[in-house]
């Protein structure tokens, strides 16, 4: 059984229903064992005048790597996730895949562990409550020790639906 650990996230239309949608499809395709608090933060890498909800979630399943990376990709679009190429934009979901097992993983379509989370304290945040002493397979960091580094000034916080 392979775990992975993803990342959910959003910053259009009902934000806390896309992660709950995306959730729901992603629990077809293993178990999900265990689930961050949800966090809101304000944009990383673009202005926005929308903020993004995030959450991290552990999942158990069978299916490898970029197979699992192409069927999240049919969760996003079906939620209505639109693509404009490598920028950053808004958008109603996103799914990262953070870490697969503690496997290296570079290919044309997919690299893993995620690039950039380690500058992400969005990401860190949500990944501390789930697997906070994990370490990052390439650069040999908690992710404790990751979050204590990351000089990311964005603004995050637990998300208190109202």
């Amino acid at each position: 059984m392979n775990k992975v650990i993803l990342l959910l996230g959003g910053n259009i239309g009902d934000r806390s229903k896309y992660i709950g949608d995306s959730i729901s499809d992603i629990s077809k395709l293993g178990n999900i064992s265990a689930r961050s608090s949800i966090y809101e933060s304000e944009a990383w890498g673009f202005e926005s005048e929308n903020n993004f909800l995030n959450q991290a979630i552990e999942l158990e399943t069978i299916i490898g790597a970029l197979d699992l990376l192409k069927e999240l990709q049919k969760i996003e679009n079906n939620l209505g996730r639109k693509r404009h190429g490598n920028v950053y934009t808004s958008r109603k979901i996103d799914i990262d895949i953070l870490f697969y097992n503690t496997e290296i993983i570079t290919t044309q379509d997919l690299i893993i562990p995620h690039p950039r989370m380690h500058k992400r304290l969005f990401t860190l945040k949500c990944v501390m409550d789930i697997i906070p002493n994990y370490v990052h397979p390439v650069l040999k960091m908690s992710i404790i020790e990751l979050e204590k580094e990351c000089n990311d000034t964005v603004k995050v916080w637990k998300y208190i639906n109202d």
